[in-house]
C-alpha cells in the first residue's frame, strides 16, 4: 500500500522519550452523541499483539492490520514471532505464534517494549505472552478455547478468566469461535472450515476498535481465495461480523483513533515494506543501475528464503534465479555468473555461510564481484531458525582459510535494507570483491514505512568490462594481464568470457601478480596477500556520524545492524531525563570508517549493545586498544528500549 505525506518535519517519539505506555498519552473526544454513539479516544500510539496457535493465522492477521495501518498513514514497526516447526503442536507453549505491531502519529523506531492490547486466541497464547503485558492493558481472549483440556495442556489448574489472576488487566472475554461459526452458518461450511475464519473476526474487531480502513482487506481476501469464492466470501463475512460486533456489543464502549503521522516523514510516496522485500528491491535496483543482469544462486533457508521467492517474480528486470540442490552449489553457480559478467548474489543464513566458506575464499582469490547475503538467525548449528541474532559477524570477518578479507555491510532498519543492498553492490562492482551483507531475522521479517525513491536518486553503478589488451611487454607486444590493477581501487579488470584476446586462467591456486599465471613463489604470495588486504582496507566508506546534541557527552553508544531502533529509542528516553549521551551507528564493519578510532578516543565511556556475546566489542578492542563496555543479549529477541535506557544511565552515572 502507498500513502502520500507532504510535511518534511521529523519529530521524536514523545511517549518513547518518557518511557510511558502509549495509553497514558491519550486525549478524549466528547463521549456519547446522537443515538448513543460510543466514545472515541485519541491516542498518539498503540502497541497490539496478536497471539495464537501457528495454525490460527496470526501472521496473516498482523500483516493485514499492518497494511491497513500503512495505507492510513501511521508510522509503524512490526515484530513477527513464530515457531520454527511448520505446524507446531496445537495448544502448546512452543506452538504459539505472535505478531506485534506498534503504530503512531509520529516517528517511532521499534515494535514497542510491551503490548497495550493482547489478543489471545487460546490458553497457550495467554500464558506465553502475559508476562509482557503491563498492568491496566487490554486483553481480548477467545473464551471458547478456555476449556479444561487446553488449559491443562499449558498448566492452568483453574481458569484464569475466573480465578482473579487477570484482575490487574482490562479483560474482554469474547467467544470468537462461536461468533464466527454463527456468522458463517449460511455458507454451508463444516464447523472446522468455519472455525478457520476466527482470525478474520478478530481482525474485524480490532479494525473497528482502532478505526482501520477495511476496503483493501476485503479486496485482499477475495484475491487470496479467488479460486475458492465461497471461502473468500466467508472470510469477508467473518471480518465484517467482527467489525459489527465491536460496534454493537456493550463490552467495547470505547474505540480509539491514532492520527496519520504526516509530520514524521519527508514528502513522497510511501509503502509498508519488510526487510527482505526491501533488500530484494535493492538488488534489482543495483543491477539496473549497473546495467547488468542479476543472477541469484541460492538454497532455501530460514529466514532468507523470501528473497529467492521474490526475485523469481521479476524476470522482466533481467533477473535469473537458480534454486540449487545445496548451499555449495548455490554459491558456485553465483560465482560462475559473476565470472560471466552478471551481478551475482547468493542468499543464506549462518549455517549456509559455513558451507559456502570455501567458495567465498575462491571468490576472494579470483577477485570477482559477488554479494553474500546473510540473514542472521539464532545459532549455533540449526539453533533458532525463526529467531533473530547478530552472531555471524566474526564468521563473516574471519570464517575462511588463509588471509581472505571481505567487506561487510549491515543495514540498520527494514527499509534501510534497500540502500544497504545498493551500497554492497557498489563496493563489489567497484573493487571486484565478494561482499557480505549482514541482515537478520528481526529486520527481514519486520516491516516499516519506506519512501519509494526516484530513479534519478540512485547511484550510477555502471562498470567497464575489459575489451582489449592492457599491458605492453618489453618487446612491444600488447597482451591482456588479468591481474593488472587499477592504481586507485586495486581492482583487477573484469573480462567477460568469450571476449577475443582476453582468455585467462582462473582457479583457486595462487596467481602471479599481473599475468595471472600459477605461482608458488613465496615473495609473490606475500605480495598478493597484502595487496588483497590493501584493496579492502582502501575501500571508500563514509565517515562515522555522531549524534551528540550538546557536544559535551562523555558516554558514546555505538551499535551496528538491527540494534539501531532500540538503541535510538533508549537514547531518546535517556536524554529526555536530562542525561547527556552520544550515539553512533556502524553500517560498514570492514573496513571501518576512517574516523572511528578518533571518535572512540573522544569519549570516556563507550557502550556497545549487541545480540551476540560481544563480537564487535572484540574487534574494536583489538584494533583500537579502546576500553569497550559490552552489553549483550542472545535470547532470539531484539533489545527493548527500556532495558537499554537503564544500561545507558548506569554507564553515565558510573
Amino acid at each position: 500500500m502507498t500513502s502520500q505525506v507532504s510535511s518534511p518535519a521529523e519529530q521524536a517519539d514523545p511517549a518513547e522519550q518518557r518511557g510511558e505506555p502509549s495509553h497514558l498519552a491519550e486525549q478524549r473526544s466528547p463521549a456519547g452523541g446522537p443515538g448513543g454513539t460510543k466514545e472515541v479516544r485519541r491516542l498518539d500510539r498503540v502497541i497490539i499483539r496478536f497471539a495464537g496457535d501457528s495454525g490460527d493465522g496470526m501472521q496473516l492477521t498482523g500483516d493485514r492490520f499492518t497494511s491497513e495501518t500503512a495505507s492510513f498513514g501511521n508510522d509503524l514497526s512490526t515484530l513477527p514471532n513464530f515457531p520454527a516447526e511448520i505446524r507446531a503442536p496445537a495448544g502448546t507453549l512452543p506452538g504459539v505464534s505472535s505478531f506485534q505491531l506498534h503504530f503512531a502519529d509520529h516517528d517511532i523506531l521499534t515494535p514497542g517494549d510491551a503490548p497495550d492490547v493482547l489478543v489471545a486466541m487460546n490458553p497457550a497464547a495467554l500464558k506465553a505472552n502475559l508476562a509482557d503485558v503491563p498492568r491496566g492493558a487490554e486483553i481480548i481472549v477467545n473464551t471458547d478455547e478456555f476449556t479444561k483440556r487446553p488449559m491443562a495442556k499449558v498448566g492452568f489448574a483453574t481458569s484464569p478468566l475466573e480465578d482473579g489472576s487477570l484482575d490487574a488487566y482490562n479483560v474482554h472475554p469474547v467467544p470468537l469461535t462461536t461468533l464466527t461459526i454463527e456468522a458463517l452458518k449460511d455458507f454451508g461450511l463444516s464447523r472446522k472450515e468455519a472455525e478457520r475464519s476466527k482470525n478474520m473476526f478478530a481482525l474485524g474487531l480490532l479494525s473497528w476498535m482502532y478505526h482501520r480502513p477495511t476496503e483493501n482487506t476485503e479486496k485482499f481476501l477475495r484475491a487470496k481465495f479467488a479460486k475458492k469464492p465461497q471461502i473468500a466470501e466467508a472470510n469477508v463475512a467473518a471480518f465484517r461480523a467482527g467489525w459489527n460486533f465491536g460496534e454493537t456489543t456493550e463490552d467495547f464502549a470505547v474505540s480509539y483513533e491514532v492520527a496519520p503521522a504526516a509530520s514524521a516523514f519527508p514528502a513522497g510516496t510511501y509503502r509498508n515494506i519488510s526487510g527482505n522485500l526491501a533488500l530484494t528491491y535493492g538488488l534489482i535496483a543495483a543491477a539496473r543501475q549497473a546495467d547488468l543482469s542479476l543472477y541469484l544462486g541460492s538454497y532455501p533457508i530460514t529466514p532468507a528464503s523470501d528473497i529467492l521467492h521474490e526475485l523469481s517474480k521479476h524476470k522482466n528486470f533481467g533477473v535469473r534465479t537458480f534454486q540449487a540442490e545445496d548451499e555449495i552449489a548455490g554459491i558456485g553457480a553465483a560465482l560462475g555468473a559473476a565470472f560471466g559478467g552478471a551481478l551475482a548474489v547468493t542468499t543464506t543464513s549462518g549455517p549456509g555461510v559455513a558451507l559456502k566458506s570455501e567458495t567465498i575464499g575462491l571468490a576472494v582469490s579470483l577477485e570477482l564481484p559477488l554479494l553474500i547475503v546473510d540473514i542472521q538467525r539464532g545459532g549455533p548449528s540449526t539453533g533458532l531458525p525463526t529467531k533473530t541474532e547478530q552472531a555471524d559477524l566474526l564468521q563473516a570477518m574471519y570464517g575462511r582459510n588463509g588471509e581472505a578479507p571481505v567487506p561487510i555491510v549491515a543495514p540498520r532498519t527494514s527499509a534501510d535494507c534497500f540502500d544497504a543492498a545498493i551500497d554492497a553492490a557498489r563496493i563489489a562492482l567497484t573493487y571486484r570483491t565478494p561482499v557480505f551483507l549482514l541482515s537478520d531475522g528481526y529486520l527481514a521479517n519486520g516491516s516499516e514505512p519506506w519512501r519509494v525513491p526516484e530513479v534519478d536518486e540512485l547511484p550510477d553503478l555502471r562498470v567497464r568490462f575489459a575489451s582489449g589488451p592492457n599491458h605492453e611487454l618489453a618487446d612491444g607486444t600488447e597482451v591482456f594481464w588479468p591481474y593488472k590493477r587499477d592504481p586507485e581501487t586495486l581492482a583487477r579488470p573484469w573480462a567477460v568470457p568469450g571476449t577475443p584476446g582476453l582468455e585467462h586462467r582462473i582457479g583457486g591456486i595462487e596467481k602471479q601478480d599481473g599475468t595471472g599465471n600459477i605461482s608458488y613463489d613465496p615473495a609473490n604470495h606475500d605480495f598478493m596477500v597484502r595487496t588483497r588486504q590493501a584493496k579492502i582496507d582502501g575501500i571508500t566508506v563514509p565517515d562515522l556520524e555522531v549524534d551528540d546534541p550538546s557536544g559535551e557527552a562523555d558516554t558514546l553508544v555505538l551499535g551496528w545492524g538491527s540494534t539501531y531502533g532500540p538503541i535510538t529509542a533508549a537514547v531518546r528516553r535517556t536524554r529526555a531525563e536530562g542525561h547527556r549521551i552520544a550515539q553512533a551507528h556502524l553500517r560498514h564493519l570492514n573496513p571501518f570508517p576512517g574516523n572511528l578510532g578518533e571518535t572512540l578516543r573522544r569519549y570516556d565511556k563507550v557502550v556497545v549493545p549487541e545480540m551476540n556475546l560481544g563480537q564487535l566489542a572484540t574487534l574494536l578492542r583489538a584494533k583500537f586498544l579502546t576500553d569497550i563496555r559490552s552489553y549483550t543479549q542472545v535470547s532470539g529477541m531484539p533489545f527493548k528500549a527500556e532495558q537499554l535506557a537503564d544500561v545507558f544511565k548506569e554507564a553515565i552515572n558510573d
